[in-house]
């Protein structure tokens, strides 16, 4: 059954245009409220609260080793793609190829490794955390925990959000050699480019790593609070777990994004004032 509109059908037009603006509007502040939520009682309970460390170790290897070949594909084909375009063009333009290696080195590590990483996480490993505890709140296996005074927080999101910290950082610096390797081989069967050559340094410094590195530990952070928050708020059974998985991967795929924009943001105006 339809639910009722907001307005009636007689309202002025400027009543249902503030309606139909306010209704998603409310939403977002709702959902955006209830993640802070989630993360504050994570940190809370990953500070003060029981590790389980069986548990951790478990969702590492569902999370990181199970996700080794997927990122290895993922990165390494969108490296040779990059450095395949990249050279493609500037054989086109300048000819030189020189600094083709050291100008992707720089663009992975404070781009694409990270970034790319975490949306291939949230959409594996997000998706699964959000079905894992939507079936248990379906089941009422959330609620059995409550009535063991155990909080659904301590036991079962701070385990994932260690996992995923730990993992999204492995992950990321195990997509930084494959795509390099993998551009590397690209600009030596595509263009001949000596590897000695392709492999170059130069243009990496540690504010490429700490932009890198700072990503990847935000987007660990990021991921299973968002899941584990979607997973936990399901209603209407199957049907609504099917819908949590959905609004995990969105919603964590966008505050990949977001998180992104803001620390590549912050990165560039704090190197401004070194």
């Amino acid at each position: 059954m339809s639910s009722a509109p907001t307005t009636p059908p007689s309202a002025p037009a400027w009543q249902r245009l503030l309606a139909a603006v306010g209704e998603p509007v409310v939403n977002i502040l709702v959902i955006l409220s209830g993640i802070v939520q989630m993360g504050a009682l994570t940190f809370y309970y990953l500070l003060r609260g029981r590790k389980r460390w069986d548990v951790v170790f478990e969702q590492m290897y569902e999370m990181g080793n199970r996700s080794v070949v997927f990122i290895a594909f993922t990165l390494g084909f969108l490296g040779m793609i990059l450095i395949y375009q990249a050279g493609f063009q500037a054989m086109r333009i300048t000819g030189d190829l020189q600094l083709l290696g050291a100008l992707f080195l720089q663009l992975l590590l404070r781009e694409f490794a990270p970034t790319i990483t975490a949306l291939m996480i949230a959409t594996r490993s997000g998706t699964g955390m959000a079905a894992q505890l939507g079936s248990m709140v379906v089941t009422e296996q959330v609620d059995a925990l409550r009535m063991c005074a155990a909080q659904p927080v301590e036991y079962l999101v701070v385990p994932r959000f260690i996992a995923s910290v730990v993992t999204t950082l492995c992950l990321t610096i195990f997509a930084v050699l494959v795509s390099y390797s993998a551009g590397a081989a690209t600009a030596y069967f595509s263009f001949d480019l000596n590897p000695r050559t392709f492999v170059d340094f130069g243009f990496v410094g540690w504010f490429d790593i700490a932009i890198g590195l700072s990503k990847a530990l935000a987007y660990g952070m990021a991921i299973p609070i968002i899941s584990c928050y979607a997973g936990l708020n399901v209603h209407g059974g199957s049907e609504g777990v099917g819908q949590a998985t959905t609004r995990a991967v969105v919603y964590a795929s966008l505050a990949v994004v977001i998180l992104d924009f803001i620390i590549s943001g912050l990165g560039f105006v704090v190197l401004l004032f070194i």
